[in-house]
């Protein structure tokens, strides 16, 4: 009788438990994907790692206020897909990144299209921008 008690009580949280992970990827909940911003300003960190590569460009804003910005976007493994390596951006880069507001006013970004000084563009989602 004791052990069919602990495995009802045990089975749900282990449910619980192992399901968490699933709740915890917020996709794009956090960014207004309805509105973009434009930041031009220099790559000061590029890391390509799980589980989302991020970008830190400072740029100044329309007053002429440095901003330090953070660029996130999918994972290094579908990056690569579409041609990215940890050797696409490199700090000092002078860049053009559109993207989507984070929704709670961050200076944060779901990258959409990054622009380089010599006019290429890397996309992070697989959009074709010939």
């Amino acid at each position: 009788m004791k052990i069919k008690s602990a495995t009802v009580l045990l089975a749900p949280m282990a449910i619980l438990f192992l399901s968490a992970s699933t709740f915890a990827h917020h996709g794009v909940a956090t960014y207004n994907m309805t509105k973009e911003v434009t930041v031009k300003g220099v790559v000061t960190n590029f890391e390509f790692i799980n589980p989302h590569a991020e970008i830190y460009i400072d740029g100044k804003d329309d007053k002429g206020d440095m901003q330090h910005w953070i660029g996130e976007m999918t994972t290094p493994n579908m990056l690569s897909r579409r041609g990215w390596s940890k050797e696409s951006l490199k700090v000092g880069d002078q860049v053009t990144v559109i993207g989507n507001p984070a929704k709670d006013g961050k200076l944060a970004m779901r990258v959409e299209k990054v622009t380089l000084a010599d006019g290429r563009v890397l996309d992070p989602n697989g959009n074709d921008y010939r």
